[in-house]
């Protein structure tokens, strides 16, 4: 935990390339945890965590969820669908009364871009963002470079294409900030009505040619095309986009004999990728769920020790 300071983690656009290392070498020597009998540690024993989830979500909600439980924290659960919200309260009241029940950490998720930054600047307690708007998606990027480091042994010099829908991707932001700040080198790939404007000024390499993007990468990373956020439609159909952009067997003839197919997830088989190379031996996409359990466990670790008060004393994993 030594150099871990921030209260709160709402980015990867701000962070240092040594505090990226600490997350992920703090989820590192957390992994086993959940291969003991008994899956639980003592760190967060005492504690609140309130899950804020103004948006859906599966993989993401139940991964914290259940990393608060293994480190013995207790919880509450909101969803914005069964809260006063929907009749009318607004996010200040909403986050006051949960604050008033004086929880320690908000793990959120809203579709407003920079929500979870608002909180953190008025809030005392530590907020993790769990994705806002089409911002940034912190730990997704995060479990996704832990994952490469897992399975290449570095990120620095390793080459990673992020193909779809670029433009409406917090998942694809994060990463960039991400992955060039620990030396790898970023493709971003899509139609051009997909691709941000002024994508290469953030260092990476950008292309509408999949077959160039995919050639000497070590990993490919399908992003969703995310028809929630589109206001106007990008490109004729489903069926013309995935002629162009889907990820199958003959296509991975033009990649690396090792590359590794990631995807953040819902997958929408047939159209970024065939089920068949989904379910086949280049991807590692269940191992990206089971790596998110690791890296949010560590993110509540760090953030519980960074609120610390002097002299109280912290539970630590043992292992």
């Amino acid at each position: 935990m030594t150099g871990w300071k921030r209260k709160d983690l709402v980015g990867l656009r701000d962070l240092a390339p040594e505090e990226i290392r600490i997350i992920l070498d703090t989820a590192k020597s957390l992994q086993e945890i959940s291969l003991r009998p008994v899956k639980k540690v003592p760190t967060l024993r005492g504690r609140t965590v309130a899950n804020l989830f103004f948006e859906p979500s599966t993989r993401t909600r139940i991964s914290f969820e259940l990393a608060e439980k293994r480190l013995s924290a207790d919880t509450i659960s909101f969803t914005a669908q069964t809260s006063s919200t929907v009749k009318g309260e607004t996010l200040k009241d909403t986050v006051r009364n949960i604050e008033s029940l004086k929880v320690e950490m908000i793990v959120m998720r809203h579709s407003a871009s920079g929500a979870p930054h608002r909180l953190a600047e008025t809030l005392p307690v530590s907020v993790i963002n769990a994705g806002d708007g089409i911002n940034e998606h912190p730990t997704q990027a995060l479990l996704d470079m832990f994952t490469i480091r897992e399975k290449k042994g570095k990120l620095d010099g390793i080459r990673v294409a992020f193909i779809g829908d670029i433009l409406h991707s917090r998942v694809a932001r994060s990463n960039m900030w991400g992955l060039t700040k620990m030396g790898a080198k970023v493709v971003v790939c899509g139609p051009k009505t997909l691709l941000p404007p002024k994508a290469d000024e953030l260092g990476v390499e950008v292309t509408t040619d999949l077959r160039k993007a995919i050639k000497d990468a070590d990993v490919i990373n399908l992003l969703r095309i995310q028809t929630e956020r589109q206001s106007e439609c990008y490109f004729p159909s489903i069926r013309e986009y995935a002629s162009h952009y889907q990820i199958n067997r003959e296509v991975l003839e033009h990649a690396k004999p090792d590359v590794l197919i990631m995807h953040p997830g819902p997958v929408n088989r047939g159209i970024e990728l065939s089920s068949d190379v989904m379910d086949g031996p280049y991807s590692v996409i269940l191992d990206q769920v089971t790596n998110g359990l690791a890296v949010r466990m560590a993110v509540l670790y760090l953030l519980s020790g960074a609120r610390k008060k002097t002299g109280e004393k912290h539970a630590q994993p043992t292992h």
